[in-house]
């Protein structure tokens, strides 16, 4: 595969597309092109539907990557013919037929247990007090504050979408596990990219580790790239 030179990146649930700052000031140093998709977050389809709108802005081909609740964007959207590669940031990475919510039905023994409120309207929010332990643990306190303060709410819709066919059974993917992620435990992030045959990486960092260590981040997507 001739290197790939576009790069879109999707955000997860409970936050924006902000996070990625580090990240893409990282990939446009080197002469990528970045995307950032803004999820509505209010519909797995509709955030597919925005997703392959910027891949329809592009002139060649893209990598396409996800955090969290965007690797399920990803990996219905990734189905778009101008998808080279998918990446995985500490992300979901479903099967036909599932979402992130039959994904997270069922946690392991002892796995840590996101602290997601009671749904109000439809709409999901992590409780503020217990966002930095569990989503941003290695983020300064003023950081993980923020994110806490400025959440988006994350719709049941968004949560329960299912997958109709898997990007990843048919375009190279490649995932960095977080080590130390508290929302999605890193063994199930290891079982997730094993099944999309996925290429792994590791990177010690919490479950926002695209913020915390954005170089391992962009290293990863340059691989997918070809760089």
């Amino acid at each position: 595969m001739s290197a790939v030179k576009n790069i879109v990146l999707v955000h997860g649930g409970f936050v924006d597309g902000s996070g990625w700052q580090s990240v893409h000031r990282l990939l446009t140093q080197d002469g990528y092109r970045v995307s950032v998709v803004q999820n509505p977050t209010v519909s797995l389809v509709d955030d597919v539907a925005v997703t392959q709108r910027a891949l329809d802005a592009l002139d060649g081909p893209a990598v396409l990557v996800g955090h969290s609740y965007g690797g399920a964007v990803i990996t219905e959207a990734g189905r778009h013919d101008g998808v080279a590669a998918l990446v995985y940031i500490a992300a979901f990475a479903p099967d036909k037929d599932e979402s992130v919510g039959t994904l997270v039905a069922d946690p392991a023994p002892g796995a840590p247990v996101p602290p997601i409120l009671p749904p109000v309207d439809g709409f999901l929010f992590l409780d503020r007090d217990k966002f930095a332990a569990s989503f941003a643990g290695d983020l300064p306190a003023e950081d993980a504050a923020f994110l806490a303060d400025a959440q988006v709410p994350w719709s049941l819709d968004a949560l329960n979408g299912p997958i109709t066919e898997p990007a990843w059974r048919a375009k190279p993917s490649w995932y960095l596990v977080a080590t130390d992620d508290h929302m999605i435990p890193p063994p199930v992030q290891h079982q997730m990219a094993e099944r999309a045959g996925a290429t792994v990486a590791e990177a010690a960092g919490s479950h926002a580790v695209y913020v915390s260590q954005p170089q391992a981040v962009a290293d990863l997507i340059k691989r997918a790239a070809g760089q």
